[in-house]
């Protein structure tokens, strides 16, 4: 094995593989299960050494003191989602959000408009022909790897060996740091009475043989949990977790019906827990694909009975969809919403859903509002909208003019917000 000698060339500690980041750089950092926490810890300990170095990528996981003001000198932040770790960074100035579908990013980085100097990524060990994977996540770290001047990976026994479009050569990675640490692990927060009211009326509306995109969270495990009835489901989506695990081992998802990539599990990447990451490792039945791919509108509309599922922070009653942030301060970012509503909608059969609690803040806030608060950014517009979905019904927006709108959505609002969410649609005049 040629490779190997090669190998034993490149390794080294982390502290040492990150001196080749200078000042000025652009580090790219492999984002959400496969956040290389190690040379992340490691390149912020040479914060007195660096000046204006950009750090950018999308949800990570785990250490994010780089954004950190008191690293503010040494380390810029450029978020293409804000996650849990950053989120404070991007609210105080520390750092900066980019909105920007998920599907696009690829793009952004082989345009040269945000080039790479240096990607900090994890792999999993090297098979015998020198191979090993992008793990957990290709999403849009393989394009970042094409265009970085150099990569430096932890290698993890703990990365699965994930199937696809998933592999980088040795050749490739200028240094490597060999690791053993667990996988930063998701774990869904406890579904309420009002997810599973939610996710039952979304299972309705799926049909046996349909293909399935869900994100991360109680509505979507909710909606799974009400899917064991159907047969011959399929998955084409951004992100697989746990949930769907369960209907896996139960023969309900075979892909078997798919008009795309039959019999196979598309995915960009993994969240979840140990398990799931067990179940990915060298299983034919994932494939994994980068973001440009698996996002594209028009490759997520050749999957038939395409269902799309997503969420939002609130909705007004027209339609408008805000995702990404409260008011003025950005919550998370614009992801593959758009990407996978465009694509079911243009799907023979398809479903583009939206699905939220009809409140917040334990009834306080009614999420169907008449108007977005100030500041709040419209992800999905009105025009895209066909279905959104609260514990109170389903209401169907598709065609519908703005008055048939307003009172759809107050249908499915709270009922202690009706009497005020008609009130105001009288005062804008949406209904007489």
């Amino acid at each position: 094995m040629v490779w190997l000698e090669k190998y034993k060339e490149k390794l080294s500690s982390a502290n040492k593989a990150v001196q080749c980041i200078q000042s000025g750089n652009r580090v790219y950092v492999h984002p959400g299960a496969c956040t290389p926490n190690t040379l992340l810890k490691a390149m912020t300990a040479r914060a007195d050494e660096l000046r204006n170095v950009e750090v950018t990528h999308i949800l990570t996981f785990g250490y994010a003191d780089y954004a950190y003001e008191k690293y503010k000198d040494s380390f810029h932040h450029r978020a293409l989602f804000v996650g849990a770790n950053v989120r404070e960074a991007v609210r105080s100035g520390n750092a900066q959000y980019v909105p920007i579908f998920l599907g696009e990013i690829p793009k952004l980085f082989r345009s040269g408009e945000c080039d790479i100097d240096v990607a900090l990524i994890s792999v999993s060990p090297p098979d015998e022909y020198g191979f090993c994977t992008f793990g957990a996540g290709v999403d849009i770290t393989k394009a970042a790897c094409e265009v970085a001047k150099i990569i430096v990976a932890e290698v993890n026994p703990n990365q699965p060996r994930s199937l696809g479009d998933s592999f980088i050569h040795l050749n490739k990675i200028d240094h490597l740091v060999e690791v053993d640490t667990p996988l930063p692990e998701y774990r869904n927060e406890k579904m309420t009475d009002v997810h599973e009211k939610i996710g039952e009326f979304c299972a309705e509306m799926i049909e046996d043989g349909s293909t399935l995109q869900m994100g991360i969270g109680a509505i979507p495990d909710a909606v799974l949990h009400h899917l064991t009835d159907k047969k011959d489901l399929g998955i084409h989506t951004e992100m697989f977790s746990d949930g769907l695990l369960g209907l896996v081992e139960a023969g309900i998802i075979t892909n078997e019906k798919k008009t795309l990539h039959k019999g196979k599990s598309i995915a960009s990447f993994a969240l979840g827990t140990k398990k799931l990451f067990d179940f990915i490792n060298n299983n034919p039945l994932f494939e994994f694909h980068p973001n440009d791919y698996t996002n594209d509108p028009f490759v997520i509309a050749q999957n038939e009975k395409m269902i799309a599922i997503n969420s939002a922070i609130e909705v007004d009653f027209t339609g408008q969809i805000c995702s990404d942030s409260v008011g003025l301060k950005i919550y998370s970012g614009f992801g593959g919403q758009v990407d996978f509503i465009r694509g079911a909608a243009r799907s023979r059969g398809g479903k583009p859903i939206i699905a939220l609690p009809s409140t917040a803040k334990n009834g306080e806030i009614s999420r169907i509002v008449s108007k977005l608060r100030h500041g709040a950014g419209v992800v999905t517009t009105r025009a895209d909208i066909h279905y959104v979905v609260t514990e109170y019904g389903v209401a169907y927006l598709f065609g519908k003019t703005l008055e048939e709108r307003v009172k759809s959505m107050i249908e499915i609002a709270h009922p202690d917000f009706r009497e005020i969410l008609t009130k105001e649609a009288r005062e804008y005049g949406y209904l007489v």
